[in-house]
């Protein structure tokens, strides 16, 4: 019964975060509510999901659970590692990009929406959804695996990819040809060997 619940969870967490993303959202919203309301709805996107991802963790706590493997030291050091690592990733996409539009809050200070610029290099010159490929790796590098976790994380990273199919459509129409051209010379969540060449 632990699946059903943790894979429901995320499932209706994943499916009310991509409804709520969605460009026909926002133009519903606008329509109904006024270009005013775009102001606060980054912001009020990001705390909103973040919120909403609670219920999930509290079931993976409070849920019958076991651990399925524990890596011993000294692999375990390493794992922790690229935990921290792939944090420092993240960190370093969000700067990459214009932080406080990322977070909401260049919106609610303007008091407008700003046209999205397409980030196509530091990280994103490597692949195309930086911030997808360090949250992978670091809920993937976790040392110690219960069921509840497995469950979870494997949910949430077939929502990553799917998700990222979806926002690519997005992106396309916003950016047009030049995300179809950058698209076609990065990949999405893995990174070649080579850099891909600057036009």
């Amino acid at each position: 019964m632990n699946i059903v619940w943790l894979i429901l969870a995320v499932l209706v967490w994943g499916g009310v975060h991509s409804v709520l993303a969605s460009l026909g959202t926002k133009a519903w919203l606008k329509n109904v509510l006024g270009n005013g309301v775009m102001r606060y709805y980054r912001l009020a996107y990001n705390v909103f999901s973040a919120v909403t991802f609670l219920p999930i963790l509290w079931l993976m706590a409070v849920l019958p659970d076991h651990v399925l493997y524990q890596i011993p030291a000294p692999w375990m050091y390493l794992m922790l590692v690229g935990q921290l690592i792939s944090v420092m990733l993240l960190v370093i996409g969000v700067l990459q990009t214009d932080t406080l539009s990322f977070v909401g809050l260049r919106q609610l200070f303007d008091g407008k929406e700003r046209r999205s610029k397409l980030v196509v290099g530091g990280l994103y010159r490597w692949v195309r959804h930086p911030l997808y490929t360090a949250g992978l790796l670091f809920i993937w590098l976790t040392p110690v695996m219960s069921q509840n976790s497995l469950i979870v994380f494997t949910a949430l990273t077939i929502y990553i990819i799917v998700g990222a199919f979806f926002e690519e459509r997005k992106l396309a129409r916003e950016f047009g040809v030049d995300y179809i051209e950058y698209k076609t010379s990065t990949p999405m969540l893995f990174p070649r060997l080579f850099l891909r060449r600057n036009k």
